[in-house]
């Protein structure tokens, strides 16, 4: 099942963010078998490609790196897309990575697109769908 998931993702039609002016393409993880999973069992990713995670209302939120091998960068958004934390995520680990506050989103991309592009707490995120009733 986790697999034919996986496998279906990587053809998965994405939607297109833009961050602090800078466009990125993204799969929607809007329920909780797409939450759970995220980017688990994947061997890379594009350069320009993430994964947004929408759910139904702001609380503290912690991501995980069990079972996945990309290193990773997070975002985590509040309410309006503003971005609250950034972190860096090492392959693998089961230590979590908490936002600073409520978050209603985060945004996984490879390690180090948010340096590479400048982006900063506070950027906001324009194009998010709406979350999930």
């Amino acid at each position: 099942m986790i697999f034919a998931w996986i496998l279906a993702c990587n053809g998965a039609d994405l939607s297109t963010l833009t961050v602090a002016g800078k466009p990125i393409s993204v799969e929607i993880a809007d329920n909780g078998e797409e939450r759970a999973l995220g980017l688990m069992y994947r061997e890379s990713m594009p350069e320009s490609q993430g994964m947004l995670f929408v759910y139904e209302n702001a609380e503290p939120r912690s991501f995980w790196m069990k079972n996945t091998r990309i290193p990773l960068s997070i975002a985590f958004l509040d309410t309006r897309g503003v971005i609250i934390s950034i972190s860096d995520m090492k392959p693998l680990d089961t230590h979590g990575t908490a936002s600073a506050g409520p978050a209603q989103y985060a945004l996984e991309v490879n390690q180090g697109w948010y340096s590479r592009n400048g982006i900063k707490v506070g950027d906001k995120v324009e194009g998010i769908p709406a979350a999930p009733k």
